[in-house]
């Protein structure tokens, strides 16, 4: 453990595992991850917790600017390094690819992946279209290999304690769903990759993903768009900075359709122009007899709260690090994304995962995705030219 960690340690020991994650002996044939590109995102994703995964290492990173490739493999302990992707799709070195390319890119490179013999684990949005992704589930398919689309929020006990309470009738049927994703205005630089229409950019596709495959899992349906508003990225027209959308969802559980508002903003201006604004992660569902509030929602490890506000009785809040009962698995300290690749690495071995992302689930999330941005006035994003 680190020096800055040890002191977190003092105060919150989980929170210090959860940010530098303890390692453990590795299984004879540990699955080997090759790493697409040295993305920023790589490490809370899959290195650090490749660290507590007996079954699993990061072998590979592989990017274009080879310089840069062997500087993060030197930093994060990864052994490989190639200078082109291919190379490391080529290599019998590598057993599965973590791809967390540009949104543009997703397309080339999973199907690369998939045709070189690798599983995928793909970063959200799975592609640009939806037409994408289902070729690349039906690739997957075909082959007999595992493509999963990292919505990690979903692996972690927090989010399916919130679906199980706003869903299993105890506050009635459920009414309505609000999802918020916003962060300050500065947080990403203005040439962020976000904000490359080419590269598949928008507040939609980047943080409004999360929006929308909550609304439809809380749902378990899927939606009709009947309103959207984007709020344009100055000097980009097709860029959403922030995106507002209605959606309406008529769930086979119940009679009455569920009305779901989903906002998301990449650059949340300031109020007033000098007071800064604080992020807002919240997901709420207002039912018959009450409402569920879960704040914190994508990265519940760190910090998160889960109100109830029941008709009658007293609000109270709790939190939810650990799933219960004979043979739950985790920790206190595992993060969304620690779930995430257990789930990943059972699949692959052929063992039943605690919770899992279909491919039929994948792509009706980009159909909503596309009718979002069709309602809103906006361009689609971009198709790959890609052809297999």
């Amino acid at each position: 453990m680190g020096i800055f960690s040890s002191i977190i340690a003092i105060f919150n020991p989980r929170i210090a595992k959860c940010i530098d994650p303890p390692s453990v002996p590795k299984e004879d044939n540990p699955l080997r991850i090759g790493i697409l590109g040295a993305a920023a995102i790589a490490p809370p994703a899959v290195i650090l917790p490749a660290r507590s995964h007996p079954g699993v290492v990061i072998q590979a990173v592989a990017a274009r600017d080879e310089k840069r490739a062997r500087l993060f493999a030197a930093k994060h302990g990864i052994p490989l390094v190639f200078s082109t992707y291919q190379q490391m799709l080529d290599s019998p070195d590598i057993d599965a690819i973590y791809n967390p390319l540009p949104n543009g890119l997703h397309f080339e490179w999973t199907m690369k992946a998939l045709k070189a013999g690798k599983h995928v684990l793909l970063e959200k949005p799975s592609s640009s279209t939806s037409e994408e992704t289902r070729q690349m589930f039906a690739l997957a398919s075909e082959r007999k290999l595992v493509l999963l689309e990292a919505f990690h929020y979903r692996f972690h006990p927090a989010n399916q304690k919130f679906r199980e309470m706003a869903t299993d009738g105890t506050l009635g049927k459920l009414l309505s769903i609000e999802v918020r994703m916003a962060l300050l205005d500065g947080f990403f630089n203005k040439n962020d990759i976000r904000f490359n229409y080419d590269l598949g950019g928008g507040a939609t596709t980047d943080m409004g993903c999360y929006t929308i495959s909550y609304a439809r899992w809380l749902a378990g349906s899927e939606p009709t768009v009947e309103f959207a508003r984007p709020d344009i990225f100055t000097g980009r027209p097709q860029i959403d900075r922030a995106m507002t959308a209605d959606l309406v969802f008529h769930p086979p559980s119940q009679s009455t359709p569920v009305h779901a508002k989903i906002q998301c903003d990449l650059a949340q201006p300031w109020r007033w122009g000098i007071l800064p604004r604080l992020p807002d992660m919240t997901v709420t569902a207002t039912c018959e007899k009450g409402k569920i509030i879960l704040d914190g929602f994508p990265l519940p490890t760190l910090l998160h709260s889960l109100t109830i506000v029941e008709t009658n009785q007293p609000k109270r809040s709790e939190t939810c690090h650990r799933f219960q009962g004979e043979g739950a698995i985790g920790e206190e300290w595992w993060t969304t994304y620690r779930y995430q690749l257990e789930a990943f690495v059972d699949k692959v071995r052929g063992r039943e995962p605690q919770l899992w992302i279909s491919g039929e689930d994948s792509v009706a999330q980009m159909k909503v995705l596309e009718a979002v941005y069709a309602k809103s006035g906006l361009e689609p994003r971009p198709a790959s030219t890609y052809k297999p």
